[in-house]
């Protein structure tokens, strides 16, 4: 699947700079009248828990293609002139960002609800996986059901072509290997901690 001149999807591992990619889509045109955002930052708990760092890890080139589908869905729907969608991997501490989405077209309610939707199917449908270094040691982010019934909302309002591709295989180790304990089979999407 091709991605858009106009769109920027890119996994890294660096951080990004909001106001230069926010930047890159204004200089686009005069026909863009709204750019809606989500930054998702790292928060210092998350369950209650005290969180020191995460760790993000995806499965490349699968993790890429997931992102290019969801986007090529949102401009389905929408009248969208560029997307940005930046996502973070590595270790990651509070306060940073993790995640950005920028979604242009010439009307707001088109840029809010696309960069709302892209977050919603990011979250359910890019295999990431996410392990929190809290006092107690390292823990597996799990998925959360409330991810799922945000993506459900957009089938259920009649968007049927944001089919639901299920969840990602399971990620090896550095090792090579996917034990008990290990990366959850489902992945934990992203956007700041659950």
């Amino acid at each position: 699947m091709a991605v858009h001149p106009a769109d920027h999807i890119r996994v890294q591992t660096e951080a990004f700079d909001i106001g230069a990619e926010h930047a890159r889509i204004a200089a686009l045109g005069h026909a863009t009248g709204a750019i809606a955002s989500f930054t998702g930052l790292m928060r210092s708990t998350n369950e209650g828990d005290p969180v020191r760092a995460m760790t993000l890890e995806h499965y490349p080139g699968m993790t890429e293609s997931a992102l290019v589908e969801i986007v090529t869905d949102a401009r389905e729907r929408w009248a969208l002139q560029a997307v940005t969608v930046v996502h973070r991997v590595g270790r990651l501490t509070p306060g940073d960002a993790i995640v950005l989405v920028l979604t242009a077209s010439a009307h707001r309610g088109e840029a809010f609800a696309a960069c709302e939707f892209i977050m919603d199917f990011l979250k359910t449908r890019a295999p990431f996986w996410k392990k929190e270094d809290t006092p107690a040691g390292s823990r597996w982010v799990e998925a959360r059901d409330s991810d799922d019934e945000a993506a459900a909302r957009w089938r259920a309002n009649g968007d049927a072509g944001a089919a639901d591709h299920g969840p990602a295989p399971a990620v090896p180790d550095s090792a090579g290997g996917v034990a008990a304990g290990q990366a959850p089979a489902r992945p934990s999407g992203s956007g700041g901690q659950r």
